[in-house]
């Protein structure tokens, strides 16, 4: 029975993912190499905990509540001498992860599980260095992770399958809608959908079809105001097999190829033009304009949430 959490990595997910387990009831201790990178982790969970009792989410005591279950420490071995699930989302830095697997190997508790929140490495090349296989998987949060429900589950052939039980009942408990993997694949699932989507928004950009506020508007507005209760393959049943095989035999073969970044990209990463980050990517950004954009989204977050709760299809 996992009881206690702990999050190595302070970062945007770390944070996030903390908060999940915060508010879902778990004591969670959050671990990182600098008291500044905690310190504003709690500042940032400290905010988006105001914004969930602001927008109705939580009220002012279960905000007190979640806060108190998270401890902070710059001491690995404090961080996860207790700990039964140990989530390590640092870097994405093959090496960084080897190194903090050996540390866990000689500090953890004998049964602890570890998984990893990488979007990057598949669960074969993180293992290859631990000796903890049986008790290790992948468990992908998505950003916003306080907010986003999906979290995909790798596993192995080594993993318990009690510990794959175990993580998906966890899971449901602090509100997550867990999806196991049956096999390895890079970029998992929804990593693989979102990156053909975004290669052919891309790439109509690049080609002056429309500008990216109109392709925004396209998705978010057309199939994307469908996806977030009827997902890709329930759309296809619902509209007939039949047409879309018409509709992938005329339009697949128009669709963009590539095997690499847009070019757009390449050269929007070229001049420094990063996004929210620098002020400037396919969208400009004033000084104060990038938080209310990122609230606005979290706000648009939380009302979604609250209508999937008690609307799944």
């Amino acid at each position: 029975m996992i009881k206690k959490v702990t999050i190595i990595g302070s970062g945007v997910m770390g944070r996030g993912i903390a908060q999940s387990f915060a508010v879902g009831g778990f004591p969670v201790k959050v671990n990182d190499i600098k008291e500044t990178f905690l310190e504003a982790a709690e500042k940032s969970i400290d905010q988006n905990l105001a914004l969930l009792v602001h927008s109705g989410e939580l009220r002012d005591d279960e905000k007190r509540d979640a806060k108190g279950r998270i401890a902070y420490t710059a001491d690995l071995k404090d961080a996860i001498r207790n700990a039964d699930l140990i989530i390590e989302a640092i870097p994405e830095v093959l090496e960084m992860k080897w190194a903090l697997y050996k540390d866990l190997e000689q500090y953890k508790k004998p049964g602890a599980v570890v998984s990893s929140n990488t979007s990057t490495f598949p669960i074969s090349k993180l293992t290859e260095q631990t000796a903890f296989n049986g008790d290790f998987l992948i468990t992908h949060f998505f950003n916003p992770a306080h907010l986003v429900p999906l979290v995909e589950i790798v596993k192995q052939d080594e993993t318990k399958q009690e510990i794959v039980d175990d993580v998906v009942g966890l899971l449901k408990r602090i509100g997550k809608s867990p999806v196991v993997l049956k096999k390895e694949v890079n970029g998992f699932i929804a990593n693989r959908l979102q990156t053909a989507l975004m290669r052919e928004a891309f790439s109509l950009v690049g080609q002056g079809v429309a500008d990216a506020e109109d392709i925004d508007t396209a998705i978010t507005a057309g199939p994307g105001f469908r996806w977030a209760f009827v997902g890709p393959t329930r759309i296809a049943d619902l509209g007939g097999l039949d047409t879309w095989k018409r509709v992938f035999d005329n339009i697949a073969p128009d669709l963009d190829k590539s095997d690499g970044a847009p070019e757009i990209i390449n050269r929007l990463v070229q001049a420094n033009k990063l996004g929210v980050k620098t002020g400037e990517g396919l969208f400009k950004y004033g000084k104060h304009e990038i938080q209310t954009v990122i609230n606005q989204r979290d706000d648009y977050f939380v009302k979604l949430g609250r209508i999937k709760k008690v609307n799944e299809f």
